[in-house]
């Protein structure tokens, strides 16, 4: 596997990466609290599961016609987004809590969404947070067929409206990984993560396999067997589920990621990027709507992802409170603090993004982009 880093050569980042350390295991110290989750995060585990468990159980056991039917496999898409985002991501990335059985087992619920623990925790623990926004190896702004995300990837016809069609395709997330995990997988296994991680590669396959089936009965046997609805409507209905949560989970990861102030890079010659990985953090990811309670809760904290890429061992209950320390932190030192005030505002900064990465640029504005690894914004 292709090996890079982070090098700064600039004495006043390393500065800032020890100084937000600092404070923020400060403000955890000094308030006398644990940096995981805690009741509240209970809590809102239980209310994520039941938006997605109650309207399953209620297709079978009240009459209903397919209307309300489509109603309620809307509402387990949405309850299967936020099992993802507030459940599921604290616990693989181990902050659920400190005990490790507890993440081990509310990490599973990544099996809720019809995918992989293993695959998830390769692409986004080790990839996406490690390597952010680095063409070649953060796989979440890889080109996805129609969509272009990074502005280093080969530009086609089609992204031209991209950010048009872009939200139809989000919505193939995460049905597309029920097959997609094997071949992700089987490069996983190529490039030896699946051995650096003590992975052994059948086993895994025979567990993916297992896991799958049982999750397609569940969802498309079960109803076909137990409920009034045609094949062809319980077939209808698993996709509508999909597309709802795929739809909301890689919207609100791009409006962090893919948005105006966001950069993009590419590493030299010899793999180094000259930058702290904390400020590479800092200037790769944004923060949206930090005042919106209701947002923050459904999306478990990932409106503050500046937070979460810097501490992603801080469970999302506590980004509320550090995000001003952050803040505060970064300006001191003279770095931009990327934040979308409002959900609107973080939404069309993504489709102009979109709209940007699918307009053809300058070849000679394409060479000093690449000269410099720095975005360039189209006017």
């Amino acid at each position: 596997m292709k090996t890079m880093k982070f090098i700064g050569s600039d004495a006043r980042q390393k500065e800032f990466a020890l100084a937000v350390r600092k404070n923020v295991n400060d403000y955890f110290r000094d308030n006398g609290i644990s940096i995981k989750g805690n009741a509240r995060l209970v809590i809102q585990t239980i209310v994520m599961l039941s938006l997605y468990i109650i309207p399953f159980v209620l297709l079978f056991v009240v009459p209903m016609n397919a209307w309300l039917a489509l109603l309620m496999v809307a509402l387990i898409g949405a309850g299967m987004a936020g099992i993802g985002m507030c459940v599921m991501h604290d616990a693989v990335h181990g902050s659920y809590s400190q005990k490790e059985w507890v993440n081990k087992l509310l990490g599973g619920t990544m099996y809720l969404l019809g995918s992989n623990v293993f695959n998830w925790k390769i692409q986004h623990n080790f990839l996406h947070h490690a390597y952010t926004n680095v063409e070649g190896y953060d796989q979440d702004i890889a080109s996805k067929g129609p969509i272009r995300l990074s502005q280093y990837a080969p530009l086609k016809k089609i992204h031209r409206y991209q950010y048009i069609h872009a939200f139809f395709f989000y919505g193939l997330m995460t049905i597309s990984k029920l097959i997609n995990d094997f071949t992700q997988l089987l490069e996983f296994n190529k490039v030896g993560i699946t051995s650096k991680y003590n992975v052994n590669p059948v086993a895994e396959y025979l567990k993916m396999v297992i896991v799958k089936i049982l999750y397609l009965f569940v969802f498309i046997g079960l109803p076909v067997l137990f409920t009034p609805f045609s094949w062809l409507q319980v077939l209808l209905g698993f996709f509508v589920m999909h597309w709802v949560a795929g739809c909301i989970l890689s919207t609100v990861f791009q409006m962090a990621h893919v948005v105006e102030g966001a950069e993009q890079m590419l590493p030299n010659a010899e793999g180094i990027i000259d930058r702290e990985w904390a400020v590479h953090e800092l200037r790769t990811t944004s923060d949206f709507a930090r005042n919106n309670a209701f947002l923050e809760y459904y999306v478990g904290g990932l409106n503050f992802q500046i937070e979460h890429h810097l501490f992603p061992n801080i469970s999302h209950i506590h980004y509320r409170k550090i995000a001003p320390i952050v803040e505060k932190t970064a300006k001191e030192f003279g770095f931009i603090y990327n934040l979308k005030p409002s959900f609107l505002n973080a939404f069309y900064s993504h489709i102009h993004r979109l709209k940007e990465l699918g307009q053809p640029i300058n070849e000679v504005l394409r060479e000093k982009m690449n000269a410099t690894n720095k975005p360039l914004h189209i006017t």
